[in-house]
């Protein structure tokens, strides 16, 4: 998938449990949604089918009148594609200026920027 659509907050809840069960039909989506209480099967299976056709983010494997859905891009390859926009967009193409941000962000725990700083030691690997 050479460029990646934007995902809506809800669209991307969707995307977060079929990652983490790899593939789901649409009452498995709903049993593993990470709040109470789930949305409706009808918006799930329409967010399943605009992720579908209108994203390509998903495929789905027939099962008779059902279908059974698969991720088309991992979580990492999401990531990454997201974070590159936001550089390009937000920051101007600046990856110091996204630092920056994350540095002076009072969300970013001492944990989580000493493991930044270990990531850039080593020159971008995470691990």
């Amino acid at each position: 998938m050479n460029s990646i659509p934007i995902l809506t907050p809800l669209e991307l809840k969707v995307m977060d449990v079929l990652w983490k069960l790899n593939k789901g039909f649409v009452k498995d989506i709903l049993e593993h949604w990470p709040e109470s209480p789930a949305p409706a099967y009808n918006t799930i299976s329409t967010i399943v089918r605009i992720l579908q056709d209108k994203k390509g983010c998903i495929g789905h494997i027939a099962h008779g009148r059902t279908h059974e859905y698969v991720p088309l891009i991992s979580k990492d390859e999401y990531q990454k594609a997201f974070i590159n926009i936001a550089v390009e967009k937000v920051f101007a193409g600046s990856v110091s200026s996204l630092l920056s941000t994350l540095m002076g962000n009072e969300k970013v725990s001492m944990d989580e920027l000493a493991e930044l700083r270990k990531i850039i030691d080593k020159g971008g690997e995470s691990e």
